[in-house]
């Protein structure tokens, strides 16, 4: 029996008498409450479950994978020396400029973990959680690299992070020791940091590993014909799964702050090759309301669209030759939209903290955030010819 991640809303739960309503059905009925299940089952099984009222949705477990750093020329992958000032991304999305430092806001990264050691996470309280089975920490350094450009402290003289105010981080660590995991521990993540802990920001730098579901099949002896329709099949119940998991997260924003869900959009795209060879955003950033970004280079004059970034994006930030904090110490440039979400983020702190200071309601708090962040994304920076589709609304800016 394959292995399936289980979706349900534990507010439907009828603990009425016999003469009252449901709650669902009474006034003031509490919020959608998550919760993740992982079970092995057959095909009785699932035609069972999805009788069940709580069961929002079924969704066989895919594997998943950071969405990796690109080589790209000019981007120095070795450990960059000490430089003066804020790195180019800051300074272009306007951080550097900005009064709002992201104090008073909690961010939540996903990713393989974080370097706790780190200088640049000094006066940070750090909420670790693991969801892989290999434990709290970053052996790979892709987690470590994202979450400095959110919240990072100066290194040597350097300024990385954009939220730099930010003093209390949540750290799901949803991608093991070899960069790779599965959609359940992404579902899992997700509910824990929006619905347990509050999270005003989750950032994401993760994609579905459809290639990798298609070779599970073939190497268990599937024919490769019937192993990508699996795979098709898997893919569109997790999209299911996450526009479901996402639905009941805004519901709870009568009751809550809510959450602004950031995400990579991904790296497939191949347009140094060919301008046509460009595909659209990944999941999890093509999910219902989850923002996701494209990533920008800076040539001499004017910014570009990454030619790795995965097209229709919402927004977009600096994504090629990011300077952020490296796996044992000092820093490291890398490149992908992995590198332009952790920005976008960032700057949501920042507007979380402008919308927290003023007398908007914490019903529509998270509304106002988003809106704030893609209206204010600016355009007049762009090369002439970036297509719009590419870069989306623009290039993020702080308040």
């Amino acid at each position: 029996m394959a292995k399936y991640t289980i979706l349900r809303d534990m507010s439907r739960q009828n603990v009425a008498g016999p003469f009252e309503a449901a709650i669902s059905e009474r006034e003031g009925a509490a919020p959608s409450s998550a919760r993740i299940e992982v079970e092995s089952l057959d095909k009785r099984d699932i035609r069972t479950l999805a009788r069940d009222p709580q069961v929002r949705a079924i969704a066989p477990v895919m594997p998943v994978t950071l969405v990796r750093p690109v080589d790209m020329e000019g981007a120095q992958p070795e450990p960059q020396a000490a430089a003066t000032g804020a790195t180019w991304g800051v300074q272009a999305v306007g951080a550097d400029v900005s009064t709002r430092t992201g104090s008073g806001v909690t961010v939540c990264v996903l990713d393989t973990g974080i370097d706790a050691g780190h200088q640049a996470f000094s006066g940070v309280t750090l909420v670790q959680k693991d969801f892989t089975g290999s434990g709290d920490g970053d052996k790979q350094g892709h987690g470590t690299h994202c979450a400095g450009t959110i919240f990072g402290r100066d290194v040597d003289g350097t300024r990385i992070g954009v939220a730099r105010g930010v003093t209390r981080a949540l750290i799901g660590k949803v991608l093991g020791d070899d960069g790779s995991g599965s959609t359940d521990g992404i579902l899992s993540g997700i509910q824990w940091a929006a619905v347990e802990q509050n999270a005003h920001v989750i950032s994401m730098s993760i994609g579905i590993d459809l290639p990798g579901f298609v070779r599970q099949q073939v190497e268990g002896g599937m024919p490769a014909d019937l192993a990508a329709s699996a795979a098709l099949q898997a893919y569109r119940a997790n999209v299911r799964a996450f526009d479901a998991l996402m639905e009941m997260i805004r519901s709870r924003e009568v009751f809550e702050n809510g959450s602004v869900i950031v995400a990579a959009a991904g790296n497939a795209s191949r347009r140094q090759v060919n301008p046509d060879f460009e595909i659209g955003v990944e999941m999890p950033a093509a999910a219902d309301g989850v923002i996701s970004v494209a990533a920008l280079q800076q040539p001499a004059t004017a910014l570009r669209v990454a030619p790795f970034s995965n097209t229709f994006a919402n927004i977009s930030a600096p994504g090629v030759g990011v300077v952020s904090a490296r796996l044992g110490g000092g820093l490291l440039s890398l490149s992908g939209t992995s590198m332009a979400a952790p920005h976008v983020a960032g700057i949501a702190a920042l507007w979380w903290e402008q919308i927290l200071t003023t007398a908007v309601p914490a019903t529509t708090a998270r509304a106002a955030v988003v809106a704030k962040l893609l209206a204010s994304a600016t355009t007049n920076t762009f090369a002439p010819g970036v297509d719009p589709a590419d870069r989306g609304v623009g290039l993020v800016q702080a308040p």
